[in-house]
């Protein structure tokens, strides 16, 4: 967990918040609490982000499904975490924060911002993925739809009812692990 703690840091480090977030709130960017970037969308709390990436512990060259992408700075921080050799699949429901978010990512291009379709959870089609981040609040049912999208040995965090979970596949089983934490998080759509 050490490793992963220092390339999540270094990831931090070289992705800064700021980029990502609209102009009238960017001067709060170093502050750690979540940011409204419009359309009932938050950019999350650094610390909590910062908490999902050591618990997902996205390794390099990986590919990583980032659900509910929003601004782009989740999908930055895996591509700095997965490095060249990796990529990241991003998915966001709403137009307007997918076509804000594609420019700022062009210096990241091991990532690919896809329009989330709202009947379809996550992108079934680039699956099996080794590890999927979730960054809002997902009911159970949408949870485990997701976690069908997992490689074997693969992992996935994500944000149900306040508690952070993380789910591992081994084969045809798929196990849950509550990591604890009342977390709060925009509704998954």
């Amino acid at each position: 967990m050490d490793d992963t703690r220092e390339r999540v840091e270094a990831a931090f480090r070289a992705v800064p918040r700021a980029r990502f977030l609209p102009e009238d709130v960017r001067d709060l960017a170093e502050e750690d609490r979540p940011l409204p970037i419009g359309h009932d969308a938050t950019n999350s709390q650094p610390s909590t982000v910062r908490e999902m990436l050591v618990r997902l512990d996205p390794r390099p060259g990986e590919t990583v499904l980032d659900v509910g992408s929003g601004s782009g700075w989740t999908s930055a921080l895996l591509a700095e975490l997965v490095g060249p050799g990796g990529r990241v699949v991003a998915v966001e429901l709403e137009p307007a924060l997918v076509a804000r978010s594609r420019p700022v990512l062009a210096p990241w291009p091991v990532v690919e911002v896809h329009q989330a379709d709202p009947d379809v959870p996550g992108v079934p089609a680039g699956a099996p993925y080794p590890a999927v981040l979730v960054s809002a609040d997902a009911p159970p049912e949408l949870a485990e739809l997701l976690a069908r999208q997992l490689a074997d040995g693969g992992r996935m965090v994500v944000p149900v009812g306040g508690r952070m979970l993380r789910y591992r596949r081994r084969g045809d089983e798929v196990e849950q692990e509550d990591t604890g934490g009342v977390w709060s998080f925009v509704p998954l759509r």
